[in-house]
């Protein structure tokens, strides 16, 4: 992400442009500080720029993969789950990226190295950081059914998107974790705006840091979008991605589903379903079916 340099104030600026400027400073100098989740291994940087490059090949991204062990052995395991549900026992991994898909592995790619950063740390009381990881499994998983649900064309990128959605607060359980203990205190007291009152008490949301990230990390547009602007109704150029990222993450919220602070506020109504392709009746449909395909999830992306 290219440096933001601090501006100085000019008379008449309004609080407005004065907010976004020390938001963006703030951005810039919580990038230059981060160290656990400064990086991404140098394996995962290596899957997503092959898979984001369409003239790539599986055999291309097996000469990557085939090199981590660790990652084969993730990878076949979740290949052989019920989550995927495909037939027969898949014990190569050659096989194992033509059935997954490139999109597949990447997403793969990416739970392994993320799942690694969602450890030992405490939220606040009393979720840790492995509640945000099941969160975020959870929302995966939504995104990616109601996703399919909407008939949209990218359910793998969906899952991606719900995957990484709350990144942000990763960078403030690193930085400054005493003032998101107290977002969330006053969150669960007030029962008021988390976004609201991170803005307030840090100077930064989870979102405008999520999508800091997205972009440091090279994600696709989309999921930069939906790291950005998950807790706004859904427009512009991935309306429906953001769109439907934003459902599964509230529905996921109401359930309990892992730390659960963020969307409690939210609320979806019958036009935001329209805008991406879901009716009500797809919709219901998906929620009776969402807690055993988290649970399936869960086992294999712990």
């Amino acid at each position: 992400m290219t440096a933001v340099m601090p501006r100085i104030p000019v008379p008449g600026q309004s609080d407005q442009a004065k907010a976004q400027m020390d938001s963006e400073a703030l951005i810039n100098d919580a990038l230059g500080r981060l160290t656990t989740i400064g990086t991404l291994p140098e394996v995962t940087v290596q899957i997503i720029k092959t898979v984001e490059d369409p003239r790539s090949s599986a055999g291309q991204l097996h000469e990557i993969v085939r090199h981590d062990p660790a990652l084969v052995t993730r990878i076949l395991k979740v290949v052989n789950s019920s989550f995927y549900g495909l037939p027969g026992q898949i014990a190569s991994i050659e096989r194992a990226i033509v059935l997954l898909g490139l999109n597949g592995v990447k997403n793969l790619a990416v739970a392994a190295s993320l799942g690694q950063l969602f450890r030992g740390v405490k939220l606040c009381e009393p979720f840790g950081a492995r509640d945000l990881w099941n969160h975020c499994i959870a929302v995966a998983v939504g995104s990616r059914e109601f996703a399919k649900a909407a008939g949209m064309p990218l359910a793998d990128e969906a899952f991606l998107a719900g995957m990484i959605h709350d990144v942000g607060l990763l960078v403030q359980v690193q930085l400054w974790p005493e003032k998101l203990r107290q977002v969330c205190q006053e969150t669960k007291d007030s029962g008021g705006n988390f976004c609201e009152n991170e803005r307030r008490l840090i100077g930064v949301d989870h979102q405008q840091l999520g999508r800091a990230v997205a972009e440091k990390w090279r994600f696709p547009k989309s999921c930069q979008d939906v790291a950005g602007l998950h807790h706004q109704p859904a427009s512009g150029e991935h309306l429906a991605m953001v769109g439907v990222v934003r459902v599964a993450d509230t529905i996921c919220c109401q359930l309990g589903k892992g730390f659960n602070l963020t969307a409690l506020t939210q609320r979806i109504d019958e036009m935001e379903l329209k805008a991406i392709g879901l009716t009500p009746g797809t919709y219901e449909e998906v929620v009776q079916r969402l807690p055993d395909k988290i649970a399936e999830a869960s086992a294999v992306f712990d």
